[in-house]
């Protein structure tokens, strides 16, 4: 059983010496810096704090929404000074996989994508061919013609070696009957993410998991591999790109099951949990618990007594 975390809102000598542990931290962003566009307080005096500190930051997301570029306009917007290199969603780590870890061949090489925006703009950034995804369409009522081309093979493109699964907001019949034979016919089937939920505007709404790839798995009987948190791919890409020491890395979330679970599993020097976003003390104290944090405060802005 793992100890119970250490509390350290309001101890500004326990904050000094967990910051003094690390040298990354690699943060969670939405329920942890924001819920929607609204920051929490503190959270930007934080981020300065640790970067004067000499900490690196980094902002790993489970959002498939938004690619990178989408992601720094977000940072910029809501006053935290970033940059490109600085984030890891799950869009780039699913479009890193398939081109780099996968390396399909032609004419197997295309992806079928559920999700937005954000999932295209990195599996081009990385030359991977997709359809789907935002393709208008795709974005359509079933018919007809569509029941009888997916079930003769005509209206599948014999290219599709991947299904990709995201947060799609525009999800439909047709886009799930596609991905099923995609799948029966052998394609991979990959997520950015799993989550459940995922909040905003101070609440919870439904995540990419509930959306997209839970209706494929009941289909199929198939889970798909994960390339977000708490995906131990992700974290090896992470290492991998960032080249950080696991040992002075803290993971920073509000999710047991997917930010400290991602920590805790990547066998980091530590993890913190923020009471701001999913997760609550009652959670890592249940019994069963899917992961208890190192440390946690109530928000972020509590690690600014840690300033001396």
């Amino acid at each position: 059983m793992a100890p119970p975390p250490k509390y350290l809102t309001g101890d500004s000598a326990a904050i000094n010496d967990f910051i003094n542990r690390f040298d990354v931290f690699l943060f969670d962003c939405d329920g942890v810096l924001w819920s929607g566009d609204h920051v929490f307080e503190g959270a930007v005096e934080t981020l300065e704090l640790l970067r004067a500190k000499g900490k690196k930051t980094i902002f790993v997301t489970n959002n498939s929404t938004k690619s990178r570029p989408q992601y720094l306009e977000k940072l910029t917007k809501l006053g935290i000074p970033s940059s490109t290199d600085d984030i890891f969603g799950s869009s780039y780590s699913s479009a890193i996989y398939i081109s780099r870890i996968l390396k399909l061949q032609p004419p197997k090489n295309k992806a079928f994508v559920i999700g937005e925006a954000g999932i295209e703009k990195e599996l081009a950034s990385e030359g991977v061919p997709f359809i789907g995804a935002t393709d208008p369409a795709f974005r359509r009522d079933i018919t007809p013609e569509d029941w009888e081309g997916i079930a003769n093979g005509s209206h599948l493109d014999p290219n599709v070696g991947v299904v990709l699964t995201g947060l799609d907001f525009h999800i439909n019949y047709l886009k799930l009957a596609h991905a099923f034979h995609y799948l029966q016919q052998g394609a991979v089937f990959l997520s950015t993410n799993t989550d459940a939920t995922f909040p905003a505007s101070h609440s919870f709404f439904p995540g990419a998991g509930s959306v997209s790839s839970v209706p494929l798995v009941n289909m199929t009987g198939k889970k798909p591999i994960s390339l977000g948190k708490p995906s131990q791919a992700m974290m090896d890409a992470i290492e991998g790109k960032f080249q950080l020491d696991r040992e002075r890395t803290c993971m920073v979330g509000d999710r047991l099951d997917t930010d400290i679970k991602f920590g805790v599993e990547g066998k980091l020097g530590g993890t913190l949990a923020v009471l701001t976003g999913v997760s609550k003390k009652e959670d890592w104290e249940a019994e069963g618990a899917v992961a208890v944090p190192a440390f946690y405060v109530d928000n972020l802005g509590d690690l600014r007594a840690g300033a001396a």
